[in-house]
């Protein structure tokens, strides 16, 4: 029997609230700065109201601000300092290994991104930070002593629906603005959309599983609380995504179970198309 051609197949995940509890500024920076998370965050919206102002610039500029007015480092590794305290949800850490084994056991090259309105240079912190193909997220320009002083990328709800079609073109720069716009056939594109399972929580997230499941991929919306879980039902009834899980990564949980059969019919539907295929090439 013919070996199986192995295909890639990207899981993509937004960070906060879908592989961390919480927003990751709130583990480490936030507290370094000796404030109520609760705070921060009133003041990002307030200045974002009182401005008109996009709300992901405007933590960014408070970071800033405030770690320069609280003495902190605005290092590239205090950030990784900071993520490195940033904590996972239950079974997040060995949820890459035994994922990647199952999609090799299937003829399936599984490839991990972050797509997210946190920071890049936290996540590079965490313990995961080296399972992930790359990371879209948020990030600062540093000057010649290396001390952040400008946001460099900021990602929204919007920005992220980009980052998708750079995965699906096998694009990894962020600051390609021209391959992403070139025409490029679909059998061509190094991952297409319905070999793509997209992890989200929040607002931000749902025009990207709403792309994700209408060309024909598959969303899941990650909760942790009974409110994410009244969020996420509600977002099936909507038809934004196509399934509902508790935010446990662990083996034999509803994730990793529902994970395995998305993947089981990735597989199954490229066999069915290659079956396809060769009959009507046959039949020329």
């Amino acid at each position: 029997m013919a070996r199986k051609k192995t295909i890639d197949v990207a899981l993509v995940y937004d960070f906060d609230g879908t592989l961390s509890p919480g927003n990751m500024q709130e583990f480490g920076f936030v507290q370094a700065l000796g404030k109520d998370p609760k705070d921060f965050w009133e003041k990002t919206g307030q200045l974002a109201k009182e401005n008109d102002a996009n709300a992901i610039l405007c933590y960014m500029y408070l970071m800033l601000q405030e770690a320069k007015a609280n003495n902190i480092s605005l290092k590239r590794k205090s950030f990784k300092q900071f993520g490195s305290q940033i904590e996972l949800y239950e079974g997040v850490e060995k949820w890459f290994a035994r994922i990647n084994e199952y999609g090799k056991s299937i003829g399936l090259n599984i490839k991990h991104y972050i797509n997210s309105s946190g920071l890049r240079e936290m996540i590079e912190g965490t313990k995961i930070a080296s399972e992930f193909e790359n990371i879209y997220a948020c990030s600062f320009l540093y000057d010649v002593d290396g001390i952040a002083y400008w946001p460099a990328v900021a990602v929204d709800y919007t920005t992220k629906t980009q980052f998708l079609f750079k995965i699906n073109k096998g694009i990894k720069e962020v600051s390609d603005n021209k391959k992403i716009n070139e025409y490029l056939a679909k059998e061509e594109r190094p991952i297409p959309f319905e070999r793509m399972i997209y992890f989200g929580d929040g607002e931000t997230d749902i025009p990207s599983m709403r792309v994700v499941k209408e060309q024909g991929g598959h969303s899941i919306a990650v909760y942790g609380n009974p409110r994410k879980k009244a969020t996420a039902r509600k977002l099936i009834h909507e038809d934004r995504v196509n399934f509902a899980c508790k935010a446990d990564y662990s083996e034999g949980k509803e994730i990793d179970t529902t994970v395995r059969k998305i993947l089981e019919k990735i597989r199954a539907d490229y066999d069915f198309q290659q079956l396809l295929d060769s009959h009507k090439r046959g039949a020329r």
